[in-house]
């Protein structure tokens, strides 16, 4: 077997002492083909000799290892990737039979040994050339000499775009590898309430519906698999995995909150249990990473034939960015199902997270065995405001609030590029290969400006929308590039274009009363709403900056948009139907 090493700074020492190269196996937990890779190809005798003798072996999860992933994995996994003794790539392959591969390592080896001045000279020279990061997007706007103003065009685009791109029959996109993107779902239904385009809202409808009568979903657990082969949801890879399943959650809900379709509820529901009984760690709060893919146990429609066959394996890794994501669906989940159960697991988990994982200087690190690893990641800071502002909105917990004061600032000082989009990591004067290009994802982007305008909202903080409109302005000349997967993007346009409702409930968070507002806020389906609790006795500043006071008479909602002011109640069954006073509500 290969003795493989981890990606380290001594790795690189040690392959510039031996002049040798770095053969760089990219894998994860749950993928069927990097298991046979390792199993069948890489234990080879003549791969494993070839390897001890010419490379230094490092393997890497690229789960654990996004920005090494980010970088060097090309086609998917399992990715090898052949690298110099300073990181750079030469050359890289997916999955290889055993013949291939040590042809492909003779190969290597013999070129690397007669040619590593020549190679180190080429690219050498390419790491010495001054080329400002600014430069890896080439955008006008990414260089800071074009800021175009954000506009609704581009939201009506991105809506287009959805449309088109989706199939008209099963719903999702894509026509090879069938994905369900629920932030183009989520998008789809917050363009439908402004706009009553029924296109939208059939969309919705049709991709939930085919997905949860599909393959993909499982039926006899819950929770879905990670992605269909076939157009209809069909032949999936029957991983499981945490993130997915809490977007694919959130997703679920809203559309039962805006539709009241049973079906939707009930896979919400599978959903809830699947995570609670399988990934959930009793011990910390918190969810672990997946559940192994295992076709011949997925294909079985009973529990006590699966409970015979024994469960797949589950990667018990913490991710700091996936649990922040379920975080958000179980806070959504007690709200839209009613259910206080969902709200403490959520918090116990939050609080798993910024006991254990995070730095009150440096921000989260991105996952958690026992101890906490790397870092540095975009995502995991990104993913964790977002979730400490729903715990603000959906638990009432302003305690939180200070947190992501502070979690946001990190970000903007570590993360921020001149164009004001945030890198994917932050800046490491020492770091190797590849990683000394920092990338801007537009996902990720997307993400952290919509969780700072909605941390502006609740903290009366300009300063965090500035930085908010800054990341999405930097994207604003090439995001038709992206297609349909900028619709995270397009969100959280909208949200900077539309004010969002703010409902503020003055009240003691030990009353009865303000819980009761809070919930009936909450309640019915309103994009990009803001529900704030702020009790008098401990949230004296905010309340002042808000400009309300006590009530003398108790607990009291007050519905307000940008600067005005249109209703206030102290009753729960009034505030629904006052909060459509609103414009374009």
């Amino acid at each position: 077997m290969v003795d493989w090493l981890e990606w380290d700074d001594e790795v690189f020492t040690t392959a510039r002492e031996r002049g040798a190269p770095i053969l760089l196996f990219v894998k994860a937990s749950w993928c069927r083909w990097c298991r046979e890779l390792e199993e069948r190809v890489l234990s080879d005798e003549r791969v494993t000799a070839l390897v001890e003798r010419h490379f230094l072996p490092v393997r890497v999860d690229k789960d654990r290892r996004p920005d090494v992933d980010a970088r060097y994995t090309k086609g998917g996994w399992p990715t090898l990737a052949y690298l110099d003794d300073a990181g750079d790539l030469l050359a890289a392959d997916n999955y290889l039979e055993v013949d291939e591969l040590v042809a492909r390592l003779e190969l290597i080896a013999e070129y690397y040994a007669t040619n590593r001045e020549a190679i180190h000279a080429r690219l050498g020279s390419q790491r010495a050339t001054p080329v400002a990061e600014e430069t890896t997007r080439r955008s006008l706007a990414a260089l800071g000499e074009y800021r175009p103003e954000l506009s609704l065009e581009i939201v009506e685009s991105v809506a287009e775009t959805v449309i088109k791109t989706a199939d008209p029959v099963h719903g999702g996109w894509g026509s090879r590898h069938k994905f369900p993107h629920p932030e183009a779902i989520d998008f789809a239904l917050v363009r439908w309430s402004q706009t009553g385009d029924n296109r939208l809202l059939d969309l919705v409808r049709r991709t939930l519906r085919r997905m949860q009568e599909g393959e993909i979903h499982d039926k006899v657990e819950g929770g879905f698999y990670r992605y269909a082969t076939q157009p209809d949801w069909s032949v999936p890879h029957h991983e499981k995995m945490l993130d997915s399943n809490a977007q694919r959650l959130f997703a679920y809900l809203e559309a039962y909150q805006t539709t009241g379709e049973e079906s939707f509820r009930r896979t919400a529901q599978g959903i809830l249990h699947w995570l609670r009984t399988t990934l959930r760690d009793e011990e910390t709060g918190a969810f672990w990473g997946s559940q192994d893919a295992d076709a011949a146990y997925a294909h079985k429609t009973s529990i006590e034939s699966r409970r015979a066959a024994g469960n797949p394996e589950i990667d018990r890794t913490v991710f700091a960015n996936w649990n922040a994501m379920t975080v958000s669906a179980l806070l959504k989940a007690s709200s839209v199902l009613e259910d206080d159960r969902y709200r403490e697991l959520a918090l116990e988990t939050l609080d798993f997270l910024l006991t254990e994982m995070y730095d009150h200087e440096l921000g989260m690190h991105h996952y958690w065995d026992g101890h906490p690893h790397l870092l540095g990641l975009l995502g995991d800071q990104a993913y964790t405001l977002r979730a400490l502002i729903d715990a603000v909105q959906f638990a009432g917990e302003n305690r939180y609030l200070d947190v992501a004061r502070e979690l946001g600032a990190i970000t903007i000082e570590r993360y921020r590029s001149p164009s004001g989009a945030f890198f994917d990591t932050h800046y490491d004067p020492g770091a190797t290969g590849e990683l000394r290009r920092r990338n801007r994802s537009i996902l990720e982007n997307s993400v952290m400006a919509e969780a700072l305008l909605r941390l502006a909202h609740f903290s009366c903080d300009k300063d965090f929308e500035d930085a908010g409109r800054e990341a999405l302005e930097s994207f604003a000349v090439d995001y038709k590039r992206y297609g349909h997967f900028v619709a995270g993007y397009a969100r959280a346009v909208d949200l900077l274009l539309h004010p969002p409702l703010h409902v503020t409930i003055v009240g003691s968070t030990h009353d009865p009363k303000t819980h009761a507002l809070a919930r009936a806020a909450l309640r019915p389906y309103v994009a990009s709403r803001v529900v704030q609790i702020v009790d008098p006795a401990v949230d004296g500043e905010l309340l002042a900056k808000l400009g309300y006071e006590a009530h003398p008479d108790g607990p009291r909602a007050y519905v307000h948009q940008a600067r005005g002011s249109f209703a206030e109640t102290s009753d729960p069954a009034r505030l629904p139907g006052l909060m459509t006073r609103a414009p374009g509500l």
